[in-house]
């Protein structure tokens, strides 16, 4: 695996030198490595902790680990050796990108920050992956998933949602930053191809996912004076959820005009007079039009909703686990899932969800054993083996 000129897609040839770990630069770099990069994955002796905090099929190949990683080489080299340095040095000669999400000082005390990075490559794109901004205060506090979307109001909105003070089931703010630093170095790779000048870029979560957050939700406080608070009511009215239904539930969104007049020719509920016939109207007590139509799909099944609301155009979907999309039909039709041969057996990959008609990408290989590619990529170099690593020993569980 990991052979360079095997890859296909819009970003074959690019050389990725990863010093990233856990789940926001390595899913910013598994997309690169889909869509044809070489990303050469840089290792400490003990490997990335991710490898080892879920379920896998062989120690040091946990899950998530193995999701946000495949299609990479893996290399380990001990950056506390002059050896390691050495070789680093080397790889960075040949590279377009290198991104790391270690913080500032860490990265400059070991001699690789831009300013080192860029002196042995003027070309190159030298990305960032931060927690917080290294020109502001909160410059060296640690950053993980969970903090960030309690900092960044992602738990605030869901409280006036639930009425708790919840995360959302899933690592949004490690994700959502995955794919700025990911757009980030892209457009810079843009700007080297038409001008051939290399640059540093800095992706941080927290100013990341304040923007996120503030698409919508700044709404009425930009403004000056503020029209309102911070925060886009339709999407935190309480009784914004999934519909109960006679036998389960179902989502649906009785949204604008067109959809609105439909489901009350069809329906007829007794109180859709004209107090809410437009969407500017309903939109100033969204909360009361949810909790109407709430009372009125508890009159009908499940199925018999979808189909009535699949015939007149109106959104409208049943509720599906995680688990379900493995065997989702529109998934498996667009050809979705790739299985991939493994050294552990096959295994079924959540594909790239975008489509190319000249360079498609795909999934490039398996995710790499610690350290699999250290003598072929250090035999490119024309470097030997470093000295023998110490056994790596496994992380304990933490938060991604």
């Amino acid at each position: 695996m990991g052979d360079p000129t095997k890859h296909a897609g819009p970003l074959a040839g690019i050389r990725v030198i990863d010093l990233t770990a856990m789940v926001m630069g390595p899913y910013s770099t598994q997309i690169m490595a889909d869509m044809g990069a070489d990303v050469i994955k840089v290792e400490p002796p003990a490997g990335d902790n991710t490898r080892y905090i879920s379920v896998g099929p062989a120690p040091g190949l946990g899950g998530v680990f193995v999701n946000v990683n495949r299609g990479k080489r893996s290399i380990v080299l001990d950056l506390q050796t002059e050896a390691g340095k050495v070789a680093l040095r080397k790889l960075i000669e040949t590279a377009d990108v290198f991104i790391h999400s270690m913080r500032a000082k860490a990265i400059a005390k070991l001699g690789f920050n831009y300013e080192a990075v860029s002196a042995i490559n003027p070309g190159i794109v030298y990305t960032n992956c931060y927690g917080y901004g290294r020109r502001g205060p909160e410059r060296d506090r640690p950053a993980y998933d969970d903090t960030i979307q309690a900092e960044c109001g992602l738990t605030a909105v869901q409280q006036l949602l639930t009425g708790n003070a919840d995360y959302v089931g899933t690592i949004m703010a490690d994700k959502v930053s995955g794919m700025t630093a990911l757009y980030a170095t892209v457009m810079a790779l843009f700007h080297r191809a038409r001008t051939g000048e290399g640059q540093e870029v800095e992706v941080s979560m927290f100013e990341t996912m304040a923007s996120f957050m503030l698409v919508e939700h700044a709404n009425g406080a930009m403004f000056t004076p503020p029209l309102g608070p911070a925060h886009y009511p339709r999407v935190v009215a309480p009784n914004r959820k999934p519909y109960r239904t006679k036998d389960g539930y179902i989502s649906a969104l009785i949204y604008n005009d067109k959809h609105w007049g439909l489901f009350v020719e069809a329906v007829q509920p007794a109180w859709a007079g004209a107090e809410l016939a437009t969407l500017e109207q309903r939109a100033r007590q969204i909360d009361k039009v949810y909790g109407l139509l709430a009372e009125t799909f508890q009159e009908r099944t499940t199925e018999e909703w979808l189909e009535l609301l699949t015939r007149l155009g109106i959104p409208a979907a049943p509720l599906r686990t995680t688990d379900e999309l493995f065997d989702d039909p529109h998934l498996n039709a667009v050809g979705f899932f790739e299985t991939v041969d493994t050294p552990q057996g096959p295994v079924r990959f959540p594909g790239v969800p975008t489509w190319f008609s000249q360079t498609p990408g795909h999934v490039a290989g398996p995710a790499p054993a610690l350290g699999a590619d250290t003598h072929a990529v250090l035999a490119e170099l024309g470097l030997a083996d470093p000295p023998q690593q110490p056994a790596p020993v496994p992380a304990s569980d933490g938060l991604i």
